[in-house]
C-alpha cells in the first residue's frame, strides 16, 4: 500500500483523500475528497466527490438562475461544510475560461454562473461534476490528520471522479489503493 505524504514543499492538490474507518467526524463518514488546492501557507480545501445531495439536482440550480433549457438531470454533491452557498464546478481541462483554475494537466476547477449557462448549451466540458460548498483545513491541519491516520491519500483517476456511481467511489479509491474496505481497522494506530 503506498500513500502520498504531505510535506511543506509537496502540494496534495489533484490528490484524494479517503476517509479511514471510524472517522471522528462523521460528516466525512466513508468520504473521497479531490484536493483542489493545499500548500504550506493556505492549508488545503477540496470536494467531496462521493455524497449527492437529497433531492437537489443541477437542473434545479440551472432553473433558479433562469437557464431553462437544460434536461441534465446530474444530483448535486456535498462539497464539504465550509462555503455551502458556494458552487464549485470541477471538470475535465477541455473547458477553459478567464476564471478557470488548473489543478493538473487533466482536472480543472471553475466556480463561475458562465460555466453552468456553457453546459446547459452543450459547449461546457465534456465531463464534470458541480458541489456545493467545500472541505477546507487551516495551516498545518490536514498534515495533522494524515499524521493522526484519519485519511488515507491517492492519485484521483479520471474515471473515479467522473464515471464510477458516487456510491461505489469510496470502495472503488480503496481498491485503487489495493485495499478492502473489510480489512481496514476503525481503530488507528501507528507502526
Amino acid at each position: 500500500m503506498t500513500t502520498i505524504k504531505a510535506t511543506a514543499e509537496r502540494s496534495l492538490a489533484g490528490q484524494l483523500l479517503i476517509a479511514v474507518p471510524g472517522i471522528d467526524d462523521t460528516r466525512f463518514s466513508k468520504s473521497v475528497i479531490y484536493l483542489f488546492s493545499h500548500d504550506a501557507t493556505e492549508g488545503a480545501r477540496g470536494l467531496v466527490i462521493n455524497k449527492p445531495a437529497e433531492k437537489l439536482f443541477l437542473r434545479d440550480i440551472l432553473t433558479q438562475m433562469k437557464i431553462t433549457e437544460c434536461p441534465i438531470n446530474q444530483p448535486l454533491l456535498l462539497g464539504g461544510p465550509d462555503k455551502l452557498t458556494s458552487g464549485f464546478i470541477l471538470h475535465s481541462a477541455d473547458y477553459r475560461v478567464p476564471a478557470t483554475h488548473p489543478i493538473d494537466d487533466g482536472i480543472s476547477l471553475t466556480a463561475t454562473q458562465d460555466i453552468l449557462a456553457d453546459i446547459a448549451a452543450g459547449k461546457g466540458p465534456k465531463s464534470y461534476l458541480m458541489a456545493l460548498g467545500c472541505s477546507s483545513w487551516t495551516r498545518g491541519q490536514l498534515e495533522d490528520e494524515l499524521s493522526g491516520n484519519v485519511w488515507l491519500t491517492a492519485p484521483a483517476t479520471h474515471e473515479l471522479l467522473f464515471q464510477i456511481p458516487y456510491e461505489d467511489r469510496w470502495q472503488m479509491a480503496l481498491k485503487n489503493m489495493g485495499i478492502e474496505s473489510y480489512r481496514l481497522s476503525a481503530l488507528a494506530g501507528k507502526a
